[in-house]
């Protein structure tokens, strides 16, 4: 990743065959429950094909979390994969949780694992892009064209080091995008946004080439719904981001479609589909996967600055839905119909048949 990303982690442990040219990362993959597998092992296919057209290698290593770790040790997040994911350059998660541990005490539900591990990788943001693709939109004039990005900060605390590494990668994401960010709070009742904003205005002087406006959270759901392109980067607390960026998800058409990053200022990032554990349609192959191959896209760009990696990825989706394939969620007359496993087979044709454009 290029130096405007301070947050980039995942080179710190690459290692280069001098004889091939080729680089090395470290992945851990943490495919969790429900339809966490499915997808994680199409990903991974994914990711290792495209790695290997910019000549780079990956060593993947699975570990347990959430309800399948409670079931295998009796807890949601072993030690064992607190230090597989520390000692890795990136974490692709798939989901977490299901009906199953719903009544499991506090400290014993898949969740806690979610939680423990973004502690233990020590990220405090988190990246949710919401971009409408022109293959479908809702009600095309007000969706069409929508590209925007949730900067959420992930502590819940509003304290000086979360909250200006939240804001900081929200002005540097902005000015990879439109140089426009609007900070999300609810300062005319909680004292937290008071303080909020004013370590946000603060923060601005610092970065005088990008826009920044403030918006009370109520009129920025409002306003997501009404004329969601107004906005290019939005940052928020934890709470108000978590909802925000779920809202923003349905513009898209679906919540599988998106995926999201998580990064700290040291270590690896941790890379997942914003979409659950789905219970209900796990292994039937009925499950949306661009949403983990697009996180995968995301952990090769912002994890490990192989931007070229990711940007075949992306095309690869693309290439997918321009040919007609859809998993149900997203489906419509006039398109072909596909499971979770025939969708991963199509994104990597695509990726396959950007190498013969090539030649």
């Amino acid at each position: 990743m290029g130096s405007d990303y301070p947050y980039s982690t995942g080179v710190r442990c690459c290692a280069v065959n001098s004889s091939a040219g080729k680089k090395r990362y470290n992945i851990t993959l943490l495919p969790g429950d429900g339809i966490g597998p499915e997808v994680i092992s199409i990903a991974k296919n994914v990711l290792q094909q495209a790695g290997s057209l910019e000549g780079v290698e990956f060593s993947f290593r699975e570990m347990p979390v959430g309800g399948a770790s409670l079931d295998l040790v009796g807890l949601p997040l072993p030690e064992d994969t607190i230090s597989a994911a520390k000692d890795s350059d990136a974490v692709l998660l798939g989901a977490i949780g299901g009906y199953k541990w719903d009544k499991n005490e506090k400290h014993l539900k898949p969740e806690t694992g979610l939680l423990q591990l973004r502690a233990a990788l020590k990220v405090f943001a988190n990246l949710r892009p919401a971009t409408v693709l022109p293959q479908w939109t809702l009600k095309r004039e007000v969706a069409e064209g929508v590209d925007l990005m949730v900067v959420r900060e992930l502590t819940g605390v509003c304290d000086h080091v979360s909250c200006q590494g939240a804001l900081r990668l929200m002005k540097m994401t902005a000015r990879k995008r439109r140089g426009k960010s609007c900070s999300v709070d609810k300062a005319n009742v909680l004292d937290a946004s008071i303080l909020w904003r004013r370590r946000v205005t603060a923060l601005a002087a610092e970065y005088p080439d990008v826009e920044l406006s403030h918006m009370y959270v109520d009129n920025a759901a409002m306003q997501l719904v009404r004329d969601p392109k107004q906005f290019d980067t939005i940052v928020t607390n934890n709470i108000f981001g978590d909802i925000l960026s779920d809202e923003a998800s349905m513009i898209t058409g679906s919540i599988g479609m998106l995926p999201s990053a998580s990064l700290s200022d040291s270590g690896p990032g941790l890379f997942e589909p914003i979409h659950g554990s789905a219970p209900d349609i796990a292994g039937q192959d009925k499950a949306n996967p661009l949403a983990t191959i697009l996180s995968a896209a995301m952990l090769l760009k912002y994890g490990l600055g192989e931007e070229k990696a990711a940007k075949r990825i992306e095309d690869a989706v693309l290439g997918a839905l321009n040919k007609g394939f859809r998993t149900g969620d997203i489906y419509s007359n006039g398109t072909k119909l596909v499971g979770c496993k025939e969708m991963g087979e199509e994104v990597l044709k695509s990726v396959d048949s950007q190498v013969h454009a090539s030649v």
